[in-house]
């Protein structure tokens, strides 16, 4: 017997973050069965739902202000800045994730700890010569991406991580496309930090 729709259950959800088909299905099917009521309900909140059901995932939205309305609403969802090396990592792993899609089979990409290491290990200035330094640090920004919701670690295993597909939602295809030119900056910052 499935349960009924919850449109509290699937607002309440989005409030807390992201939600995902695998890991809350009844806040899901709520989520799916009243989209145009919970659309109406966080729009007064000056927020916007954002629905993958291909991908299995939705979050909510700044709504983009008008900067002419002299009553705009304040900001409910913070901007976060990432680091120059955080977003080098979300951008390696996003890469990555569109490699795996292009094999098809498996819909869920699982890299190790090591494996990760090695992506982002070929970027990092090589004036950093303490090879514990650089895997400390990798560690860090590896962390921060959980934080983020953009990896997640896989239980009983904790140097497996599986990369969310919400990356794609943040890290999309036109931004993809001009990587090779972005791998070019950022080349450049990792000189001027082996310089230093």
């Amino acid at each position: 017997m499935t349960a009924d729709p919850n449109l509290s259950l699937a607002v309440t959800q989005l409030m807390k973050g992201v939600v995902y088909r695998d890991t809350n299905d009844r806040a899901w099917r709520s989520l799916l069965e009243l989209r145009p009521q919970v659309q109406d309900f966080v729009d007064v909140l000056g927020l916007v739902v954002a629905i993958d059901e291909a991908e299995g995932y939705a979050f909510l939205r700044q709504r983009p202000a008008d900067p002419e309305d002299p009553e705009a609403l304040p900001r409910l969802i913070p901007r976060r800045a990432l680091s120059f090396h955080v977003s080098l990592l979300l951008a390696l792993l996003r890469r990555k994730l569109a490699e795996f899609d292009a094999q098809g089979g498996d819909t869920r990409l699982m890299l190790t700890r090591d494996q990760i290491i090695e992506i982002v290990r070929v970027f990092l200035s090589s004036a950093a010569s303490n090879e514990a330094r650089i895997i400390d640090q990798i560690d860090a920004h590896v962390n921060k991406a959980v934080e983020f919701g953009f990896l997640r670690p896989v239980k009983n295993n904790e140097r497996v991580y599986e990369v969310r597909r919400i990356l794609k939602a943040f890290v999309d295809g036109q931004w993809l496309a001009e990587f090779d030119a972005k791998l070019a900056e950022y080349a450049v910052v990792l000189a001027g930090e082996a310089q230093e």
